[in-house]
């Protein structure tokens, strides 16, 4: 089974109250934003499409404003993700940090306000964060490659397709190892976020293993409250379009996403996280960067060759091996 504590995740939740409303404000907010475009989309198509002489114009303009409506949210959010990550994220993460560590934090706004000043002190700027982000999600994707890539060669008949469902497997419980690092990057506090970035992966890695087995876990756990979440909003959406103009129908089923994804963005994503930063803290207690783990990612991904790079021009010591703190 898991290696991580239910209870003791949850009540990390619990204790970060005001980062669940936030998430739940952005997110939900974000999930507004794209039902309002869609259907003032839909609405402004509708009534164009009256002046086309074919009997179904209102219907298909009113579809395709509904998308440019949709698409237009979607490039906002895209735009806004660097901030999403410095203040709503990043803040979050280190609070969680410091209630693993068993340190006091302060309650309601003042929460707020103590972790942006915690996330300030480490990353002077959104675009320092943003970058570092990038580059250790570009890094963990060499980690599927190198575990992917020992069985491509296993000559068993039929293997491929094992291979990449079993790849595939991994990619999902990858999706938040960033913000594992991050927690790494926060809580040792050193003068190069790069620098500690760089230990973060190269850890991860060397204990693969443990964090693969509660990263599937967790997984497994996410998508289904994901999946039963977005069957359960099938119908209120689906109520929803029908107060709309033309023919969306289908839109139902692309709400009911948006849905399960803010959803699992407000509510999941903070018991993962909790959850992986248990195992990942204990497990990595004591330990240093194993130089030849450091040695397969540089070889493998060309992501923590750069990060490495930032690491040496920042700090001076690409190759710093500070014991990982414990918890």
């Amino acid at each position: 089974m898991w290696d991580f504590s239910v209870g003791t995740s949850l009540s990390i939740m619990a204790r970060t109250w005001p980062f669940i409303l936030l998430r739940m404000v952005v997110y939900f907010g974000i999930t507004l934003a794209y039902i309002l475009a869609t259907g003032s989309g839909a609405g402004v198509g509708y009534g164009v499409g009256h002046i086309s002489s074919d009997p179904d114009g209102p219907a298909s303009f009113a579809i395709w404003g509904g998308i440019v409506g949709f698409g237009l949210v979607s490039i906002a959010v895209y735009w806004v993700r660097e901030y999403i990550l410095y203040i709503v994220k990043a803040g979050h993460i280190a609070v969680m940090v410091h209630l693993v560590d068993g340190r006091e934090v302060p309650g309601g706004q003042n929460q707020i306000s103590y972790a942006r000043g915690v996330v300030t002190q480490r990353f002077a700027e959104a675009n320092v964060l943003f970058v570092v982000d990038q580059l250790v999600k570009g890094a963990i994707r060499a980690i599927t490659g190198l575990i992917g890539g020992i069985a491509a060669f296993l000559p068993i008949p039929g293997l491929d397709g094992l291979v990449r469902f079993a790849n595939t497997v991994v990619r999902i419980s990858l999706t938040y190892v960033d913000e594992i690092i991050l927690g790494y990057n926060i809580r040792v506090n050193s003068s190069s976020p790069f620098e500690s970035a760089r230990q973060g992966v190269v850890l991860y890695a060397q204990n693969g293993k443990v964090m693969l087995k509660n990263a599937i876990w967790l997984a497994v756990i996410m998508w289904v409250v994901s999946f039963l979440v977005f069957l359960f909003m099938i119908a209120p959406a689906g109520a929803l379009l029908y107060f709309m103009p033309g023919q969306l129908g289908g839109w139902a089923f692309v709400f009911a996403i948006v849905f399960a994804w803010a959803f699992k963005a407000a509510l999941i994503e903070p018991f993962a996280i909790a959850s992986l930063m248990q195992v990942y803290f204990r497990t990595i207690e004591g330990q240093v960067p194993n130089p030849e783990w450091d040695r397969k990612l540089a070889d493998a991904s060309s992501k923590f060759r750069d990060l490495k790079d930032k690491a040496i021009g920042s700090f001076g010591a690409g190759s710093g091996t500070r014991p990982a703190q414990g918890v």
